[in-house]
């Protein structure tokens, strides 16, 4: 009985001990070594992550928020919130409240001030050409007046030439009778004469000094005459200048009236401009096809400022963007063009993010700017495009969807990556092959 309890005893501590079984241990610590070494050489995608908010790469495409351009008074609401509009429907009426610009028939007013000014310079203009016409008659005149007291001096001139010859004639005849009365009364004093004789002699001497008396003073009429016409000549002229100087003085003083009124009409025509174009900024019109959203004001006959926001509107059609900050120490390891996987929030996914490939529910983007100003955040901002040869971002996307996006960076062993982490080392620097080709052909450039 004891011998059979002793062989049960044995039997149970072989069960228990596994006395005699050969052990797999030694296969399987051998196997998970196999399969870890396998598992550290396999290649690991470095990569960045960032969380980030839906945007768009345009300006133009972002919400936009529609101002009035001028003051006025709300009068008619033609939209309201949530409605979608195409580019140039009318949002909102306004009306004028500037006592300047209250007159229902200002631009009319404004067009018959135009016409009347331009009216009154083709006046001008006609009375222009008239002060011409008679500053070229009186220049006309005055040629003819010079060419007139011209011809008389040329006259008197040769009345002057007539005359002293006259002169020197009577002079010469004077002095013959004066000889002549001489001999005729050493004569007399002789006898050998009578006195009628001597008498006769003394006759033609008298008459002949007389001659010569009338020639002399019609000699110095003829030179006073000559020196006069001189002076009426230059009266003449100095009359005409006269004359010609106040028509050109007039003349002048049209063309300035002209220049002056020109220049009223062309302060009219920018008022009656900027009339025409206030009267266009009363409709108030999408300026994109897209929702309107968040209105400012309210009802009807609310008071807007100049520059006063109304409504804002959210572009219908968007080329979506992802923007995302990155650190400082990150920012030397992305470029241009470089690939980068997303997640946008409400859309599931599995991420491996040492393995994109074996990753479901993420996006490709790519990035498309890095900004290089540093952000409030202490972050620098980048923002990734939709890699269109990449499946398509969802059409669900909506402005300001929180994203988180994985910059892919070099591939590496797993057990490279792990070593990285441990030492705290940054990743491998990396730039794309086409950022590479870019940055040599720009130094090939330089």
């Amino acid at each position: 009985m004891k011998t059979q309890c002793h062989e049960n005893d044995l039997k149970a501590y072989d069960n228990i001990y596994l006395i005699g079984r050969k052990s797999n241990v030694r296969k399987w610590v051998l196997g998970t070594f196999i399969v870890i070494t396998v598992i550290l050489f396999l290649p690991w995608t470095q990569n960045i992550r960032a969380r980030g908010l839906v945007t768009t790469l345009r300006q133009e495409q972002r919400p936009q928020e529609i101002p009035t351009i001028i003051p006025g008074r709300v009068l008619k609401w033609h939209v309201k919130e949530g409605d979608f509009v195409n580019k140039g429907d009318t949002i909102i009426q306004i009306a004028e409240i500037k006592d300047d610009y209250l007159d229902p028939k200002l631009l009319e007013r404004t067009k018959e001030q135009l016409k009347a000014k331009s009216q009154a310079v083709e006046s001008y203009k006609s009375k222009s050409g008239t002060a011409s016409q008679q500053v070229d008659a009186l220049k006309q005149g005055l040629d003819l007046k010079i060419n007139e007291m011209n011809n008389k001096i040329n006259q008197q001139v040769q009345k002057i030439r007539s005359d002293s010859m006259e002169l020197l004639a009577a002079v010469n005849d004077l002095n013959i009778k004066t000889e002549q009365f001489r001999r005729q009364k050493v004569m007399y004093d002789s006898g050998l004469v009578s006195l009628v004789q001597l008498e006769q002699r003394n006759q033609a001497f008298q008459e002949s000094s007389a001659k010569k008396t009338s020639a002399e003073i019609k000699f110095n009429n003829a030179k006073q005459e000559y020196f006069r016409l001189q002076i009426e000549r230059n009266g003449e002229i100095q009359q005409y200048l006269e004359k010609i100087s106040k028509a050109e003085g007039e003349r002048f003083q049209v063309i300035s009236q002209i220049q002056t009124t020109e220049g009223e009409i062309s302060k009219l025509e920018n008022q009656y401009s900027n009339y025409t174009i206030r009267n266009g900024l009363y409709t108030i019109t999408a300026p994109q096809t897209g929702q309107i959203v968040r209105a400012k004001k309210a009802g009807i006959g609310e008071i807007l400022k100049d520059g006063e926001m109304i409504i804002e509107i959210v572009p219908s059609e968007i080329d979506y963007a992802i923007e995302m900050f990155v650190r400082p120490v990150d920012l030397p390891l992305l470029a241009r063009g470089q690939k980068v996987r997303l997640l946008f929030d409400g859309f599931p996914a599995i991420v491996f993010s040492g393995w994109p490939e074996a990753s479901y529910g993420t996006f490709g983007g790519e990035v498309a700017a890095i900004e290089n100003s540093l952000s409030e955040n202490g972050s620098y901002r980048v923002l990734v495009r939709e890699d269109t040869s990449d499946k398509a971002w969802p059409k669900q996307l909506m402005m300001g969807t929180g994203a988180q996006g994985i910059a892919l960076l070099k591939d590496v062993p797993i057990w490279y990556e792990l070593w990285r982490n441990i030492n705290g080392f940054p990743p491998d620097y990396y730039r794309p092959k086409g950022d590479k080709d870019k940055s040599s052909s720009n130094k090939k450039k330089n």
